[in-house]
């Protein structure tokens, strides 16, 4: 289990811009850190630094657990959960078949529960191309818990959401802080869970 993500005066690039640098943080097991910032800032480039799509121009990310620290960006990978804008289904296949092939993907469990968790087990049945914008984002919160990963990070976690979608966003969010989870989240909204804020 991660018990801290540092950031070491990491700095990220895109093209020729240089969206920021000299940036550290520590986000401890248990804790919450929301990515404030205007459009363009690069709080989705600093998401996907972390999780290891992109490479920082300079500085690193450290990964603390009981064996030890390591900064391999791969293994920092096994660990994170993402919820990023693309929803990242399969129009064919049905909300509990969807559910399923992430369940395998991750090696995780599935059951009706986590169906219910989300407010989908009536749309077990329907193939995910019938689904609204706010379901196909309740479907990708049923992905991230699943997947079972410590180190869940967030881009924007209550876009396409209603209130009660936005609602049940915080309660899995504030659920997977207290047991030990770790949550990075680029957001215009306060995430409501005590959390530190880091504005680019």
């Amino acid at each position: 289990m991660i018990t801290s993500l540092i950031a070491e005066k990491l700095a990220c690039a895109r093209g020729d811009r240089r969206l920021f640098e000299n940036l550290s943080f520590r986000v401890k097991a248990g804790q919450a850190l929301a990515v404030e910032g205007a459009n363009g800032a690069g709080k989705t480039s600093l998401l996907r630094l972390i999780a290891g799509f992109l490479s920082p121009a300079a500085g690193r990310l450290v990964v603390q657990d009981a064996d030890g620290e390591s900064d391999d960006a791969e293994e920092r990978g096994k660990q994170i959960g993402w919820l990023g804008h693309q929803d990242g289904l399969k129009p064919q296949l049905t909300v509990a078949e969807q559910l399923a092939f992430w369940a395998a993907l991750y090696r995780g469990t599935t059951n009706s529960a986590v169906l219910e968790q989300v407010g989908l087990q009536r749309q077990a049945d329907l193939p995910c191309r019938y689904l609204s914008a706010g379901q196909k984002r309740r479907l990708a919160l049923a992905r991230l818990l699943v997947s079972q990963r410590p180190l869940w990070l967030l881009d924007e976690p209550f876009a396409a959401l209603d209130t009660s979608g936005q609602a049940l966003v915080a309660q899995l969010m504030a659920l997977h802080c207290g047991q030990g989870g770790i949550i990075i989240a680029a957001t215009h909204e306060p995430l409501g869970l005590g959390n530190e804020s880091l504005k680019l």
